[in-house]
């Protein structure tokens, strides 16, 4: 089991330890926190900087260090289907029941692997009679692929739909997961990006797809300008019906179309902010990025994903490459973490960078 980063607290500080990590985005709330002693261990994304250490230090005083540790994940999911399945399954099946379960909206969203293939229609109603909320249950039948990151369904319970209404920080955003991406396993980063917004700033959020980042954003500030650009059609209509319904006309301008050609042709030196959550390829535009920050500067929010032994110093070391082809410089990193594994040794990363 690989060692992750963690903290080292006394346990009269846990919680209050926990609700600053989380603020913080450093917490990893797949994986469970390990009690030793009179001490708890909390696992980090990452190697907290000298600033986040140091705010750590004032908030939770003595006995705080920093080391590394192995933690088992969490399975509360897994454990409520469980009791459901024991006199269903074969006990060799039980072990390999999902454990990852997205909840968009009314939808629950789980991976059924080779050996639960027989099963998946029994694991379906589990997840119906265990999670009273949910009407349907989907299970993923490939990866996230092509221009417009779709990936295929099958419905394995309830109702034969994809598309849902998912309430996030207090938005509504109208879904449909077989015709626009959508993960609610980034609403903590959505949250963390329009928290740095101040009011004024223009933004240009180069894959906005339904409008997670944009809608947000508009939604706490008043005085905002937004671009959402996205180039799939469904995913257009999708982020104008959101906008409407969290009442941000005015604040957030949906486009559609390429956003290299948009942000070149359109919006050149607009921005004070350009968000490219679009880990695939984001590395692709930061040209375009380039190009829509203000000449005096401004802040990319550039993500990535990575399999290096080093994601976060990878990602950073591509991303002012990249700026400096583009006769921009890399002046500051303001952060640069793991947002969430992927897959086995595979993180998206993201890198919020000043640049000149």
């Amino acid at each position: 089991m690989p060692e992750t980063t963690c903290v080292r607290v006394p346990r009269n500080y846990g919680e209050k330890a926990v609700t600053l990590l989380k603020k913080m985005g450093l917490l990893v709330p797949e994986l469970r926190i390990h009690r030793e002693n009179d001490y708890l261990f909390l696992p980090l994304m990452c190697e907290p900087t000298t600033d986040e250490l140091n705010e750590l230090k004032l908030n939770l005083q003595e006995g705080l260090e920093v080391s590394k540790r192995s933690f088992l994940e969490h399975r509360k999911h897994q454990l409520k289907i469980n009791g459901l399945l024991v006199d269903q399954l074969p006990s060799y099946v039980l072990a390999s029941l999902p454990h990852a379960i997205d909840f968009v909206g009314d939808i629950a969203v789980v991976e059924i692997s080779p050996e639960l293939e027989a099963y998946k229609q029994v694991i379906g109603e589990a997840l119906l009679k265990s999670h009273k909320r949910v009407r349907t249950v989907l299970a993923k039948s490939g990866a996230v692929s092509g221009v417009y990151r779709l990936r295929t369904f099958e419905v394995i319970g309830g109702e034969a739909k994809t598309e849902t209404v998912h309430k996030e920080y207090g938005c509504v955003f109208h879904v449909d997961l077989a015709k626009a991406y959508f993960s609610p396993r980034l609403s903590f980063e959505h949250s963390r990006i329009a928290s740095l917004v101040e009011e004024g700033e223009t933004i240009v959020d180069m894959f906005a797809g339904v409008g997670p980042f944009s809608v947000l954003i508009a939604k706490k500030l008043r005085n905002v300008r937004v671009y959402a650009i996205d180039v799939n059609p469904d995913a257009f209509k999708l982020l104008k019906k959101n906008v409407a319904a969290n009442r941000a006309e005015g604040r957030v301008k949906p486009v559609l179309g390429d956003a290299r050609q948009i942000t070149k042709e359109r919006l050149k030196e607009s921005a004070d902010r350009v968000i490219m959550n679009l880990p695939e390829k984001a590395i692709e535009y930061v040209d375009a990025a380039c190009a829509a920050i203000k000449s005096e500067g401004g802040v990319i929010h550039f993500y990535e994903f990575s399999n290096t032994p080093n994601p976060t110093e990878t990602a950073i070391t591509h991303l002012t490459e990249a700026v400096k082809r583009n006769n921009r410089r890399l002046e500051k990193i303001l952060l640069a973490r793991i947002v969430r594994g992927v897959a086995p040794f595979t993180y998206q990363i993201v890198v919020d960078a000043k640049i000149r």
